[in-house]
C-alpha cells in the first residue's frame, strides 16, 4: 500500500474516532515517520524524547498517556524498555495486521 492510500484511509479512521485527540495523531504521525524510516517492518525502535521533541509534547504525563491510550484502542503495540540506552518498541497495527 502506498504512502498516500495509507494515509487517507488512517485519516479517515482516526477522524471517525471520537477517542482520539490531535497529540493522539501528532504521536502516530511521527510513529509512522519512523515506521517509514525502518524500511516499513515493524517493530520500530523509538526514544521518549525524539517524539516529544518532533510532536511539541512538553509534558511526559501526556506522553505516556497518549501512549497507553493508543495501545488501548488498537493502534499500536507498545514494548517499554526501562533501559536509557535502548528505545522503547512500537509496532504499528495497521488495519488489524499485526
Amino acid at each position: 500500500m502506498n504512502n498516500d492510500v495509507f494515509f487517507s484511509k488512517l485519516f479517515g479512521i482516526m477522524a471517525g474516532d471520537e477517542r482520539i485527540n490531535v497529540w493522539h495523531f501528532a504521536i502516530y504521525m511521527s510513529l509512522f515517520q519512523r515506521w517509514l524510516a525502518n524500511g516499513r517492518v515493524n517493530p520500530v525502535s523509538i526514544s521518549r524524547r525524539e517524539i516529544m521533541r518532533q510532536t511539541h509534547i512538553r509534558s511526559i504525563v501526556t506522553y505516556h498517556k497518549c501512549i497507553r491510550q493508543l495501545r488501548d484502542f488498537g493502534y499500536i503495540i507498545y514494548e517499554p524498555s526501562y533501559n536509557p540506552f535502548i528505545g522503547s518498541c512500537i509496532r504499528l497495527l495497521i488495519f488489524g495486521n499485526k
